[in-house]
């Protein structure tokens, strides 16, 4: 019974997972490198190689975004602050998609450092 109730949410994670993906391949910055969509407690972390080397001097790979449901339903997009090495809420919206454009288009550089 448990493989039953697990399928189905597995598998409205992974097609919100390919949404992102999907999302990221149209980014503005960065786009010779491939970013990672990683399903992480109930939300999502993208890692990408650090091309800038301004976070990693070594070109390794970073935290880019977290991207989490809300409880009462909307999404929850948080930047990494390497600096003070945490999250932060950057936005949230009831629809995926204006939270997915601001990650891919990103004109402040919070994302794609």
């Amino acid at each position: 019974m448990s493989q039953r109730h697990n399928g189905p949410a597995a598998m409205v994670f992974d097609l919100v997972r390919v949404r992102i993906e999907r999302a990221l391949r149209d980014r503005v910055r960065y786009r010779y490198v491939h970013p990672l969509v990683q399903r992480v407690d109930e939300g999502y972390l993208v890692t990408s190689p650090c091309c800038s080397r301004n976070v990693d001097p070594e070109g390794g790979v970073i935290d880019i975004a977290r991207i989490e449901p809300l409880d009462g339903g909307g999404w929850l997009l948080c930047a990494r602050d390497h600096v003070a090495a945490r999250w932060v809420q950057h936005d949230e919206a009831p629809l995926l998609e204006p939270l997915l454009d601001m990650l891919c288009q990103d004109p402040d550089r919070v994302f794609w450092p």
